[in-house]
């Protein structure tokens, strides 16, 4: 199994910087919010009312009439990625056996806003209440990977993993270790999520879990900083090629980074808070690393989970600052959702896509609108804040925790 070396051929993005990998790298790169106001629902009766929306999203532009009838927005939003990332990764279907190719994708809730729109339009028609024959297809989680794998023709592994806000990660790690086994040649993996709708907004503010900071919502994500409110509602998706190194490099593929460490672990603590010391975060921080076969002092940069929340933010830190304590370096981070904003469960491909393109471009993305820190935050942790910083990135790590105590960490490095 561990002679099996797994790499990143091929992105896709949709994201609140960008409907395409380039145009969101090139906005991360630059530190832009893609907060703003909430135009999808009048959002006046909600203490937050304002979303990391997407930007003149059209899903005519990839995908096919019965594709869009069929399916909600957060399966519209991973077909839209996954056929990005299939372009990307040049891969000749006509060449490959379609039982190699598989597809694991992530989602914290899926078709919440196909939930929130039948029930409102039964509700209301006492006459002839009734539901749409789509609205179980349109609802269940797992239609993002079937509806990907039907669009491809994939017939390998196919399902849907969910671990809250750490769901598009474990897919990840799930799609990397079904490779090292040799039960697939290549994956479809990564996440979507549509959340920005009232429910989702409503149940999150009852919680007091987001910000409402708004009358400066581009600058209401903002990581470690000590008046940080909570998170920013987010939504898009992004997938990845998760390819077997010696498939890739015979038919002359792109190599974006090569996945190296992947691990899982849970905090077993509370419904929604992370362990107050990082425990479960650590454990699969050191686990992840241990399979990369790298110590702290070889980790370029760390993606963080960081979400603007005054507990979260914290005890991630504290992890941070145990894995690191006997390292020579300081760990070199950043929190990207202070851009992008929480994309629930697909944060973790967001985030790990981010740090592919870190690792490849050398170019680490900035922490915004932090503009001081918190004095809790260990001083010996290096924070890119404000703009990029451009290095010599040959290791990154992506981590991710989810409500449940769900807890994924990918390590990624140059091949």
């Amino acid at each position: 199994m561990n002679d099996i070396r797994v790499v990143v051929t091929g992105l896709g993005a949709l994201t609140p910087l960008g409907n395409d990998t380039k145009t969101t790298w090139k906005n991360a790169v630059d530190g832009k919010s893609g907060s703003a106001p909430i135009t999808k629902f009048d959002p006046e009766k909600f203490p937050t009312k304002f979303a990391c929306e997407l930007k003149d999203f059209d899903a005519k532009s990839r995908l096919d009439r019965n594709e869009i009838k069929r399916s909600d927005l957060f399966t519209q939003y991973g077909l839209y990625a996954a056929a990005e990332a299939m372009e990307d990764s040049g891969l000749d279907l006509d060449r490959e056996s379609p039982f190699d190719i598989g597809v694991i994708w992530g989602t914290g809730q899926g078709g919440m806003g196909t939930f929130e729109d039948e029930m409102k339009n039964y509700s209301k028609n006492d006459y002839n209440p009734r539901f749409s024959p789509f609205f179980v297809p349109r609802l269940i989680p797992n239609m993002a990977s079937g509806m990907i794998s039907m669009k491809f023709g994939l017939m390998g592994i196919n399902y849907t993993t969910i671990s809250a806000c750490a769901s598009s990660n474990t897919a990840i790690i799930d799609a990397f270790n079904y490779i090292k086994l040799g039960k697939a040649k290549a994956f479809v993996t990564g996440g979507s999520e549509a959340p920005i709708t009232e429910a989702t907004i409503g149940g999150f503010t009852a919680m007091k879990a987001m910000s409402t900071r708004n009358d400066s919502p581009e600058t209401a994500s903002r990581p470690f900083d000590p008046s940080r409110d909570g998170f920013v509602m987010g939504e898009g998706a992004c997938a990845l090629i998760l390819e077997e190194y010696e498939h890739a490099k015979a038919r002359g593929a792109k190599i974006y980074a090569e996945v190296v460490g992947g691990a899982m672990t849970a905090d077993a603590y509370h419904l929604t808070a992370t362990h107050p010391e990082g425990l479960g975060a650590l454990r699969g921080m050191r686990l992840a690393m241990e399979e990369a076969k790298l110590s702290p002092d070889d980790l370029s940069y760390i993606n963080t989970h960081s979400t603007s929340t005054p507990v979260g933010d914290i005890s991630e830190m504290k992890a941070v600052a145990k894995l690191y304590e006997k390292a020579d370096t300081k760990p070199v981070i950043s929190a990207t959702k202070s851009m992008t904003g929480h994309l629930l469960g697909a944060a973790g491909a967001m985030e790990a896509l981010l740090s592919v393109l870190a690792v490849e471009n050398n170019v680490i993305p900035p922490t915004i609108n932090t503009e001081t820190v918190d004095s809790e935050i260990p001083k010996e942790i290096d924070i890119v804040l404000g703009e990029a910083r451009e290095a010599t990135v040959n290791s990154a790590m992506s981590s991710n925790f989810g409500f449940g105590g769900h807890n994924a960490i990918t390590v990624f490095k140059k091949v």
